[in-house]
């Protein structure tokens, strides 16, 4: 597979790096693969990880019933991702995956013949809101109406203003470009570095307790553990703002991470927020051994769109008001 090509300068920018030699243990999997293990003795996850997939979230219409496509159909897929370039009609403006590193068949990824990334429910769909949430969801699209969507830089979403993307999590879902992963590891943490939009996770293993609920954090509040060679990773304390997927501050994250060859992190989460979604949800997928490092992913250095898009409304505001003037009103 091919690996994806950055046109940046090869500095690493992760200024925090665990040095850590690699010891293996028993065979497993019986492939002469060697689980490597940390001088303290973790399971060793250490490394640059892709999650990127071709999977989406929840089932299409069009497969239900089903868990699996076809050969055919996968290959169809596959096919439909030749490099192509985007043109605007009538314009010389274009916009080229390939020069921009958005061709999908540049990016590292497991293949995969899931229909959905959600396994539970059975129907690989997002459990249906509760009534309290659509509740919720009404009265922030009733804020959002009543102050504007371009009042300030306040009223914009989280991504937009370069504070924290939609699949940073936890949990962590494959964003549509830069959805590199890098786990490094030292004695009773574990740290995890998303390059989109750069946030790090350190996750403590000596099992301390959560923060007290009148903490609250965007990426929530996690704590780590390991079953036999699986860190497990526990998450509350997010707050209302997150609003994962409608969620709110009750989202409680449970993540589980195994390494089963050399090339591949099998990734696992559950969700539950029984003020939000009806019963409890599950999804997973693989992560496949990358080429690092990650470089800096400078977000607010080319975030012209949150300032064109305030001044633009400004502009159409006073607009408006000389429109107004003009008319006598």
């Amino acid at each position: 597979m091919a690996i994806f090509a950055r046109n940046r300068a090869n500095e690493p920018v992760l200024t925090v790096v665990i040095a850590l030699a690699l010891m293996s243990t028993a065979r497993v999997n019986g492939q002469g693969w060697s689980q490597p293990r940390t001088p303290d003795g973790q399971p060793d996850l250490q490394g640059v990880w892709s999650n990127a997939t071709l999977t989406p979230l929840e089932r299409p219409a069009a497969f239900a019933g089903r868990e699996f496509l076809t050969e055919k159909e996968l290959a169809d897929k596959e096919k439909a991702l030749q490099p192509r370039t985007r043109l605007s009609a009538g314009t010389e403006a274009h916009y080229d995956f390939l020069q921009s590193g958005l061709d999908p068949l540049q990016v590292k990824r497991a293949t995969s013949k899931r229909t959905s990334l959600s396994v539970d429910p059975p129907d690989g769909r997002i459990p249906p809101l509760t009534p309290e949430a659509k509740k919720r969801a009404a009265a922030r699209a009733e804020a959002r109406k009543r102050s504007g969507p371009f009042d300030g830089p306040e009223s914009r979403s989280l991504a937009e203003r370069c504070i924290l993307m939609g699949g940073e999590g936890p949990p962590m879902l494959p964003e549509a470009y830069n959805s590199n992963i890098q786990f490094q590891q030292g004695p009773g943490y574990v740290a995890i570095l998303q390059e989109e939009i750069h946030d790090v996770r350190i996750i403590p293993l000596d099992g301390r307790p959560h923060l007290g609920p009148n903490i609250r954090q965007l990426m929530g509040d996690s704590r780590g553990r390991w079953e036999g060679n699986t860190l497990v990773v526990d998450t509350t304390n997010f707050t209302d703002t997150t609003n994962f997927r409608g969620s709110s501050e009750n989202l409680h994250v449970v993540e589980r991470f195994t390494r089963v060859d050399a090339e591949t992190i099998f990734y696992e989460f559950t969700v539950e927020d029984p003020t939000t979604w009806t019963r409890p949800w599950k999804a997973e997928l693989s992560m496949v051994k990358t080429k690092g490092p990650i470089f800096e992913f400078a977000c607010h250095e080319g975030n012209y769109g949150l300032a064109n898009n305030l001044s633009g409304a400004r502009a159409q505001e006073k607009a408006a008001e000389e429109a107004a003037k003009r008319s006598g009103k």
